[in-house]
């Protein structure tokens, strides 16, 4: 293994209060980082950097670890160009949503698929992601589940299996027994390649009882609860969530006082998702309620071609400081160690002695101008585990 420093950084968020500022970002001014294989081995002033095999100078540039997106539905096929459209110019259109997907998915090949997910990962990693989950629920069949996730693994090691996306078509007179098959046969095809278990709990989905029978299945075999909830309306999905120990409780659009309390006195990330409200101009989820109660907050993209087909941390962070309340502080920090909390992680989504060596350098002296130039692609360079990549 070779060291390398990077030098001259203008401003280092490190996510770690005792490294930095004493602010959750723990933020170094004129710092710099020593990588040694594919690990972080030292932060500091950048005039105390000890000797290393190679040396970046970065420019004056600002440094932030690599986003960690922690929900995402990539393995799919086709896209939804035409709802989307008729959604924002006001005109009615019922072409079957998530279940357009579905027939989609289902027709493609294996090699369409992990091609569609490797060119959405590529573009994530261009704007800095390093980490992303991604969820199966484009099958809704024991071979096109288990078929989903098989494909998912060969690109993350974040994988959740979300057999309990929707109700689909054939079993729309026997949702016991869609929930029978979720539980049963298609838990067994798909568990071997997943982490995580997820259901979307929600009316027109799967209500509370249904909802915990799934998620305590998949406990059982061994993968841990996430869940879909609140985002159309309130329901028990984040207090579920919160009573099984799901490392998430994602959406979280409409909550009770109930439900803030729960998620600020659990172990339970409230994961927001802002992409989903802009694409369907849906009411915003209040971060500053969740802040003021003592809840972990994440940012994630969403990114799924009905409801938020973005890929862009960098935007979800624009949406979460203007529309939901965050500061531009607040919101870098849930894209980063919020996102690593939503998946338990404890090696991503900070800078700091013995944590894996994501960063993202930004063309930009400070991690504000990600909520102050919108739109704008500031990467200038990503290391992953080490090497660099952008």
């Amino acid at each position: 293994m070779t060291t390398t420093a990077i030098t001259n950084i203008a401003g280092l968020v490190t996510n770690d209060p005792s490294l930095g500022t004493d602010s959750p970002l723990g933020l170094i001014q004129d710092a710099a980082v020593v990588i040694d294989g594919d690990r972080v081995v030292w932060t500091g002033g950048s005039s105390k950097a000890p000797a290393t095999d190679n040396a970046v100078d970065a420019g004056g540039r600002a440094m932030i670890p690599g986003f960690v997106d922690s929900h995402s539905h990539l393995v799919f096929a086709g896209d939804r160009t035409e709802e989307f459209n008729a959604r924002m110019s006001g005109r009615p259109y019922s072409a079957g949503g998530i279940r357009t997907t579905v027939a989609a998915t289902r027709a493609a090949a294996d090699e369409e698929l992990s091609a569609n997910v490797a060119r959405y990962l590529a573009e994530a990693l261009r704007q800095g992601t390093t980490t992303f989950e991604t969820k199966s629920g484009y099958g809704l069949t024991v071979e096109d589940e288990a078929r989903a996730l098989r494909i998912a693994a060969r690109h993350t090691e974040e994988v959740t299996f979300l057999g309990a996306h929707v109700v689909p078509a054939d079993y729309a007179d026997d949702p016991a027994g869609y929930v029978d098959l979720v539980t049963g046969a298609m838990l067994d095809a798909c568990a071997p390649y997943a982490r995580w278990v997820d259901v979307f709990c929600e009316r027109g989905a799967f209500d509370g009882d249904q909802a915990r029978a799934i998620l305590t299945a998949g406990l059982a075999r061994g993968l841990h609860p996430r869940v879909h909830a609140n985002q159309l309306g309130h329901g028990p999905g984040v207090r579920l969530a919160v009573e099984l120990d799901a490392a998430s409780a994602d959406h979280c659009t409409h909550l009770t006082d109930a439900d803030v309390d729960a998620l600020a006195h659990g172990n339970t990330v409230a994961t927001l998702l802002p992409g989903a409200e802009f694409s369907t101009r849906a009411a915003w989820p209040d971060a500053r309620r969740l802040l003021y109660a003592g809840a972990t907050v994440a940012l994630s993209t969403d990114c799924n071609p009905g409801s938020s087909f973005t890929s862009s941390l960098p935007f979800c962070i624009a949406l979460a400081v203007r529309d939901m309340g965050m500061t531009p502080d607040e919101a870098v920090w849930s894209a980063t160690a919020g996102g690593a909390a939503a998946l338990r992680r404890t090696d991503i989504g900070r800078i700091a002695p013995g944590a894996r060596a994501d960063l993202v350098l930004l063309d930009a002296p400070s991690h504000v101008h990600l909520a102050y130039r919108p739109g704008v692609p500031l990467t200038h360079a990503v290391w992953r585990r080490g090497e660099r990549v952008v």
